[in-house]
């Protein structure tokens, strides 16, 4: 990442966004109202309403979101993707064929048991099938706190993980000392399956805590696993304590989560945007910091998803990078410019006018 003097151009690398649901997006479409919501499972069961609520396609609210984020500097994204026995694999050839339409733009899938996995019978055969019509890894979500048997869901995607040779990531909004159990829990079956660095758990909010007594403990078993933490620093959501995760060795990434959806009515797919929400609510004053936000936001995504040109960005000339009017990072992570270009192989992927 090269400083720019000012009024000169600075050079970056891509964006990354490493946690999004496109398929739940309102995005381009009206004004969508919001129903209050007091826990997790209120949350999901207005996201089933909503889900079968919209007039627009999947493919088509998929892809304007899609390609709002590419204009805004993100080439590359894992996609949660809501399966189950009521959507089958609708969801994820939506979103499939939106990312087809968007080149430059790397689009990883995660079949997401969204509605639950044992607590709806049918879903892990719907998540077999996702696998061979898009989708790319294994999901999960909340073993405990919201299927209420760690073992067995963990058994389940595991399982099909193995038999289907994918990686796993899985969503993970469980605190307390319980939320560190089921993390632990996790790192041993990666390391007992030789899965270390194709695991991902996001949000992971026990991971935030620092008044837990078996955080530093969990931390160490996440990073001896090659586990990736992804954050998405939303509203009143815990977020890391990134200087203490680094102590540990321990991988984070950042995404956007939902996106104007009916989990929230904010977002807005630009990951400098997530990067400046970042360095905000984690207290982000020096220019390292600030860097680190981006960079947590952009490289690392890269080394998550395996994104040579962005995981291994070749400086200033490379003809994957994003070009800003911007004296530095800091000061990029700061006033959230738009791009003035984005490149992939050379190409200029912003839109023309």
């Amino acid at each position: 990442m090269n400083p720019a003097t000012p009024g000169s151009t600075l050079r970056t690398p891509a964006l990354v966004d490493a946690h999004i649901h496109p398929d739940k997006s309102a995005w381009g479409g009206p004004w969508m109202s919001r129903r209050p919501a007091a826990t997790l499972r209120d949350l999901i069961d207005n996201d089933r309403a909503t889900q079968f609520s919209y007039t627009r396609s999947v493919e088509d609210r998929a892809y304007d979101l899609l390609s709002n984020a590419r204009a805004n500097g993100t080439l590359a994204m894992r996609a949660h993707v809501d399966v189950s026995s009521e959507l089958g694999t609708a969801n994820v050839e939506g979103v499939r064929a939106a990312a087809e339409r968007l080149p430059g733009l790397d689009v990883q899938i995660v079949a997401f048991p969204q509605f639950g996995l044992l607590t709806n019978p049918g879903t892990l055969e719907v998540m077999a099938a996702a696998l061979d019509a898009g989708a790319d890894l294994v999901g999960g979500i909340d073993p405990g706190g919201l299927e209420g048997d760690l073992h067995g869901h963990l058994d389940a995607i595991f399982g099909l993980a193995d038999r289907a040779g994918r990686d796993l990531d899985i969503h993970l909004h469980d605190g307390g000392e319980d939320g560190l159990a089921q993390i632990r829990e996790i790192a041993r079956r990666t390391v007992a399956s030789g899965r270390q660095g194709r695991v991902t758990i996001g949000h992971a909010f026990a991971l935030c805590d620092g008044a837990l007594p078996s955080l530093d403990a969990t931390l160490d078993a996440v990073a001896d696993a090659g586990i990736w933490i992804a954050t998405c620093a939303l509203g009143p959501d815990p977020v890391p304590d990134i200087d203490r995760f680094e102590q540990h060795g321990v991988r984070l990434v950042a995404g956007s989560d939902g996106v104007r959806d009916s989990w929230s009515p904010f977002g807005t797919g630009s990951m400098v945007d997530r990067a400046h929400l970042l360095a905000y609510r984690t207290g982000a004053i020096t220019d390292a910091e600030l860097e680190r936000a981006f960079r947590i936001a952009s490289v690392s995504g890269g080394e998550m998803l395996g994104i040579d040109a962005i995981a291994n960005w070749g400086g200033p000339e490379s003809g994957t990078r994003l070009e800003f009017a911007a004296e530095n990072i800091a000061q990029l992570v700061t006033d959230r410019p738009v791009p003035a270009r984005v490149l992939r192989d050379g190409l200029d992927l912003r839109p023309a006018g």
